[in-house]
């Protein structure tokens, strides 16, 4: 156990919480910043790691909900249309502009000129700057800036624009923010039972998972941020849950760009009506997503075969390629907590609005919502909370402000835009260069961690000895921060929720990085033993794939 956990823990134990946040995904992360910045005790816990579900399991976009016009929802397309901006602004190390192609089909779900027409209104609702509004694209100039693109039936295009998205950075960036604030965060810490007093929840006994020793967090309020395990926890406390959830599952998969060549992110219609996006990251394309009722074990989404199928040959009809099973380098598969609705049994159709339920013992929860709206999904509840609080405490209402906070790595000085980022980084990369480390190396890094390189370039330098290899200098930096300022407690949240080396970077994957991994984490974690193997297992493709069906 590190400095960072174990003080976390001390303080655990000594302090009465004004709100208990459970789910350390991007809505209880959001929830804790809010409810701190207001200037309240908030402490956030998460059964496994920070964004280990949903919120590090999406398309990786913070994107307006562009086909949510279809379905007639206006409001929700211009408010969390706007909110892209706020996102941005707040975190433009991880939150990126992305030029989205929209090829235009004969028989496809929009005809061009009615598409021209939604992606105005969109523009319009959303407030999308002048310069990333949507511009129409002949065939020719489809097919010049996409030449795999199938060109039967095709009719030109338009390109618009949304948000690329590091979602498990934004979780973590937005945590370490609100440790800022004063919050305290702890990962693998379980509720096991709730406390009460007259008939009120009054917080709960824990299990810190790591170190395999009983908690127990005093709340005056509690709020259930679990996403699809919402249901669940409600359900540990009432016996009967009259609105429940809809869970539909999202899959992914990322191919290499020599089987998929395309270099722009495209958002394509299929034959059944759904929307896929193809979007490329530096040397690997990543398609997704399927959206399906789910059923299953809630802990462990995988990906089927019928997944598989479905998502190849959407891509095999609208590229000039023929993509299979033995094609696929990563795989990952999240679930959506939709409201359930009467009727609507096309997951499709279900609104991906917010909810809170208020169970009679007073616990909070929340659940809908979308990754672009997790700022207002935390403003909501947390102006219910200190409405509730101010009758307990006697205190005032304190608005909310996450609007103007910039998120852990965004602290940059002015108005922040691509280029003033390319020149940031250029500036932080003559800091760092004496170290060895080679320009894309740190740009890589620079976009991770933002204007917290300068954390991970000191330790280079104090790391820096005459015949050590610069990568390995570089990565213990690293496993340093993260490790000491990004509650990281072992190899698999550090190479999957805080760097996505496996899904696109996967020519990294060696027996010989991962040793060199697992021994730095033996370093900087005085407890931590899993093996290579062990450690492999955990990555590997076959992990997320379902082999039987």
């Amino acid at each position: 156990m590190n400095e960072l956990r174990k003080k976390t823990v001390t303080k655990i134990t000594q302090q009465q919480f004004d709100l208990l946040v459970i789910g350390g995904g991007i809505t209880g992360a959001g929830i804790a910043l809010d409810a701190a910045s207001r200037g309240l005790k908030v402490i956030c816990i998460d059964k496994n790691d920070f964004g280990w579900g949903t919120s590090s399991r999406s398309t990786k976009l913070v994107h307006g909900g562009l086909r949510y016009l279809k379905n007639g929802e206006f409001n929700m397309v211009r408010k969390v249309g706007r909110e892209r901006a706020i996102v941005y602004k707040n975190a433009p190390h991880i939150v990126t502009p992305q030029r989205m192609i929209l090829p235009m089909q004969r028989k496809g779900t929009f005809s061009p000129w009615l598409t021209k027409i939604a992606l105005t209104i969109y523009d319009l609702l959303a407030g999308v700057y002048k310069h990333e509004r949507n511009y129409k694209m002949t065939t020719d100039e489809v097919v010049k800036a996409e030449p795999s693109i199938n060109k039967n039936g095709l009719l030109g295009g338009v390109a618009y624009y949304e948000y690329k998205c590091d979602d498990s950075r934004l979780v973590i960036e937005t945590l370490k923010k609100a440790v800022e604030y004063g919050a305290t965060v702890l990962n693998y810490c379980e509720l096991k039972s709730w406390t009460y007093a007259n008939n009120s929840i009054t917080g709960g006994e824990c299990l810190d998972i790591i170190n395999n020793k009983q908690l127990c967090i005093s709340a005056t309020k509690t709020v259930n941020a679990t996403g699809p395990w919402v249901d669940n926890m409600r359900l540990t406390e009432s016996t009967t849950v009259k609105k429940r959830l809809h869970l539909t599952k999202g899959v992914h998969l990322v191919f290499s760009k020599n089987d998929l060549p395309i270099t722009n992110a495209l958002y394509f219609d299929v034959s059944d009506g759904r929307m896929i996006f193809a979007i490329p990251k530096r040397h690997i394309v990543y398609v997704g997503t399927t959206d399906t009722s789910y059923l299953h074990s809630i802990d462990n989404p995988l990906v089927s075969n019928n997944d598989i199928t479905y998502l190849c040959n959407a891509v095999n009809n609208r590229f000039n390629v023929e993509l299979n099973k033995d094609d696929i380098i990563y795989a990952w598969a999240g679930l959506r907590p939709l409201i359930y609705k009467s009727g609507k049994n096309n997951p499709s159709e279900l609104s991906r609005k917010d909810e809170i339920f208020t169970s009679e013992t007073g616990l909070l929860s929340i659940a809908g919502g979308k990754l672009t709206g997790y700022r207002l999904m935390a403003k909501e509840i947390v102006d219910k909370v200190e409405k509730e609080l101010s009758k307990i405490q006697k205190r005032d209402l304190v608005k909310c402000s996450t609007r103007n906070i910039k998120l852990s790595g965004g602290d940059f000085d002015g108005e922040i835009n691509t280029d003033t980022l390319i020149y940031i980084n250029d500036i932080k990369y003559d800091e760092a260069k004496q170290t060895g480390v080679e320009v894309e190396y740190f740009k890589e890094l620079f976009y991770r961690y933002g204007s917290n390189i300068d954390e991970i370039t000191n330790k280079a330098y104090e790391l820096k000895k005459p015949g050590n290899n610069w990568k390995d200098i570089w990565l213990e930096a690293e496993i340093w921060y993260s490790v000491n300022y990004e509650f990281t407690v072992s190899p698999v949240d550090f190479l999957i929720r805080r760097t996505s080396i496996p899904m696109f970077n996967p020519e990294l994957i060696s027996d010989e990085f991962l040793t060199k991994v697992n021994t730095l984490f033996v370093k900087y974690l005085l407890n931590y033993t899993e093996t290579v193997q062990e450690l492999k297992n955990k990555i590997s493709l076959q992990s997320v794939l379902l082999k039987v069906e």
